[in-house]
């Protein structure tokens, strides 16, 4: 919910409260006091429908100060300064709330987890993990603290700690977290492969695919540390393997598997499974791989003939492109009229999206095995259609 919309719910209960009061007390400075926090709120109110909350929030600060027990407005104050920017005030309410004597267990523990991120917003990151764990050890609010030291752990890339609150994230939850130890696991192999730590990144490499079996990311890396050996052999079958693990990462196999086709000279392999991928994948980047074989063995016109069929089944602006760059060294009129109008439709391709994600909805143009923005794994898929891969 928008912060600004819970502290506009929660302000009455801090204004009826404060009535409450002073009926109870009778007291005449009491029912002046009432008037005051009636007239803030009421202020508050009008800047709010008025489009201005930044006016909106000093009345309700107002409000909150002088009804010091509403915790849940101050949680929503904290809330709604860290969203907008506001850290250190965000961390002055919080820290507030945490050192009131009478606070119970159930609010302390709400605002230790506000606290922990605003500490995170505000890039102290030592702060918020010890504060976190703190949390974690008192099993209080153990799953989201959890997966804010799993955070914390992700950008400080520090993935023994974040595989070990992954595991006990699904026992406090019962939440799987299969796919993000695999790919914590596969990190751990990529940074081992770089140190020349063969035998520790195949030791990854098995722990990623115990945790997540016929994980995509595993194969792809198997191919790729072969190919670096001069293993081709084995980098075909593991890239092969990658392909009926996860079909949708054609574009991210098919360039390094071509490779490996070719130094192991094995192309009527390599035009078979490109058969067989056209059929399953309905991307355009093994149409256009299988047209580039026929152009070379058989010449341009069945290039031709076979891009033409294949984009009146599957229209892409990229196929578009590689037909007429065919077509132009084939044909000394199109070399003169097309050279135009095929820089005009690469140019529509500038910019466009070649990922996307499932959660976010984040386009990119090159893969992540983690969303950039909101720090899913595994979600960046391509997009397909006309200026897809």
């Amino acid at each position: 919910m928008n912060p600004l919309v819970l502290l506009f719910l929660l302000l009455p209960v801090a204004f009826l409260s404060g009535w409450w009061t002073a009926r109870r007390l009778g007291a005449r400075h009491s029912v002046a006091r009432v008037d005051e926090l009636s007239s803030s709120y009421f202020r508050g109110l009008n800047y709010l429908l008025n489009e201005q909350p930044d006016k909106a929030i000093e009345e309700f600060l107002k409000l909150a100060e002088a009804n010091r027990d509403t915790v849940e407005t101050h949680l929503a104050l904290g809330n709604l300064f860290r969203r907008r920017g506001e850290v250190e005030r965000a961390i002055r309410v919080h820290q507030h709330l945490i050192a009131r004597p009478t606070l119970n267990d159930e609010f302390k523990t709400m605002a230790l987890l506000e606290l922990g991120e605003d500490y995170m917003r505000a890039g102290l990151l030592d702060r918020a993990e010890t504060l976190f764990a703190d949390l974690v050890v008192m099993n209080a609010q153990a799953p989201s603290a959890l997966r804010h030291l799993i955070a914390i752990c992700q950008h400080e890339r520090d993935w023994h700690k974040a595989i070990l609150y992954a595991r006990r994230l699904e026992e406090a939850s019962g939440e799987s977290q299969a796919l993000q130890i695999a790919h914590f696991y596969c990190e751990l192999a990529e940074r081992a492969q770089a140190h020349g730590a063969s035998q520790e990144a195949e030791e990854h490499l098995g722990h990623a695919l115990s945790a997540f079996p016929g994980f995509v990311r595993v194969h792809m890396l198997r191919g790729r540390f072969a190919a670096a050996k001069g293993d081709h052999d084995a980098a075909i079958a593991a890239y092969e393997h990658a392909l009926e693990a996860d079909i949708d990462y054609v574009p991210e196999i098919l360039p390094a598997l071509l490779d490996a086709y070719a130094r192991a000279q094995q192309l009527d392999r390599a035009e078979r499974v490109l058969g067989q991928m056209v059929r399953r994948y309905e991307g355009i980047s093994p149409v256009l791989a299988l047209a580039r074989i026929y152009a070379r063995r058989d010449g341009r016109q069945r290039a031709v003939e076979f891009l033409g069929a294949q984009l009146r089944q599957r229209p892409s602006v990229r196929g578009l492109v590689q037909l007429m760059d065919t077509a132009i060294e084939d044909d000394a009129e199109a070399e003169a009229n097309l050279p135009m109008l095929r820089d005009l439709t690469a140019a529509l391709l500038e910019g466009q999206a070649l990922y996307r994600c499932t959660q976010c909805g984040f386009g990119a143009r090159a893969h992540h095995w983690q969303c950039p923005s909101c720090k899913s794994w595994s979600s960046l898929r391509p997009v397909h259609g006309a200026a897809g891969a």
